[in-house]
């Protein structure tokens, strides 16, 4: 967890920052710490990062866009270092928030003068997801909903997650089992309504945008009205071609190593990983989603699957990098059967880390 002085730092920063961009990764935990630091302040643009892992340099222009005197970066492991040198020259400062191993070290010069890093991985082996450090630095008891859907998305139970249980049991009936409340509770299928929200034109995302700065409570968003109807609609859209591909992923013949590629328009690796080792716990699951010849990938185990899939992907062009027991990497399709036998090779020998 971070430091109480850290997340003084943060609160300070939030509030001295006249004109604030929020640049956040595009899933659950990253929206929810960009609502819960915009709800807090009042001011500034959000903007959904859809690159991956690094918080790319074409985003630069957004900076030339809004003209900001303080970027947030927020739940994104890699900043680019084209992206940093045109911030510097518009004389902004960044503010990092972060959970995973990231590229920091690229920017030692720069810490504490114009870049601001928070990550708890700093203080010791904690990594509570980035909608949970935001939270516990605003402290606005009336978004502790958005802070529970972003944790939720990270499979994390907070601590302030059972006395919410007891006022809003509706809505979140009390388990200690992120898997359990993110598959059977109603705030568990609101994370998955936003996160595939979240998987649409940027136009469409920043009037889903709009329409979370807006509500009020928890309830405001779960019922169907004129303003929530093009959320809901997105998830149906998407939820009825997830379960198809779902239902091919759950035939899968497995051992140890159940391993699903699949194609088409939409890349749902993270989710289908989620719900598929939700379903096969005592296995190691790999999703990969192809399109011409890259493949995403995302990995989901009880063991540490983030060394186990890094390990395997040695000596190939590839990324790997997330949680221990939740990773994402990127690797060519040429490359996916070398990949999947080393994963089996070393699942059988025990050999990883």
């Amino acid at each position: 967890m971070l430091k109480q002085e850290e997340l003084d730092k943060i609160k300070e920063l939030l509030d001295h920052a006249s004109n604030p961009v929020f640049f956040f990764d595009n899933d659950v935990d990253g929206l929810a710490s960009f609502l819960l630091l915009r709800r807090y302040c009042g001011k500034g643009k959000g903007v959904a990062i859809k690159s991956y892992p690094d918080l790319g340099a074409v985003y630069s222009r957004k900076l030339h866009e809004f003209s900001p005197d303080t970027v947030f970066v927020l739940d994104k492991p890699m900043v680019a270092k084209e992206f940093v040198q045109e911030m510097e020259q518009l004389n902004c400062n960044m503010v990092w928030i972060d959970h995973h191993p990231s590229n920091i070290n690229e920017f030692k010069d720069k810490l504490g003068k114009n870049i601001f890093y928070f990550n708890p991985l700093m203080n010791g082996e904690s990594n509570e997801p980035t909608s949970y450090l935001c939270y516990n630095a605003i402290r606005k008891k009336d978004d502790e909903w958005i802070a529970l859907l972003g944790c939720l998305a990270d499979w994390f139970i907070p601590p302030f997650a059972k006395e919410f249980s007891q006022e809003n049991h509706d809505f979140f009936p009390y388990t200690e089992d992120p898997a359990k409340a993110f598959f059977t509770t109603p705030i568990g299928t609101m994370v998955r309504v936003l996160d595939f929200a979240l998987k649409d034109r940027t136009t469409n995302i920043v009037r889903t945008l709009k329409i979370l700065l807006d509500i009020k409570n928890y309830k405001d968003l779960t019922e169907e009205n004129n303003k929530t109807i093009p959320v809901f609609a997105r998830f149906k859209q998407i939820n009825k071609k997830y379960q198809k591909i779902l239902e091919k992923g759950k035939k899968m013949k497995t051992g140890k190593l159940l391993f699903f590629r699949y194609g088409g328009a939409l890349s749902l690796s993270s989710e289908l990983a989620n719900e598929l080792f939700y379903l096969n716990q005592d296995k190691v699951v790999v999703v990969a989603y192809t399109k011409g010849n890259k493949a995403n990938v995302s990995v989901r185990g009880l063991i540490n699957v983030r060394d186990l899939a890094c390990n395997a992907l040695k000596g190939m062009e590839a990324t790997c990098g997330g949680h221990k027991n939740a990773c994402g990497a990127t690797v060519s399709v040429d490359n996916l059967g070398r990949f999947r036998g080393n994963l089996l090779r070393m699942l059988d020998t025990g050999n990883y880390i």
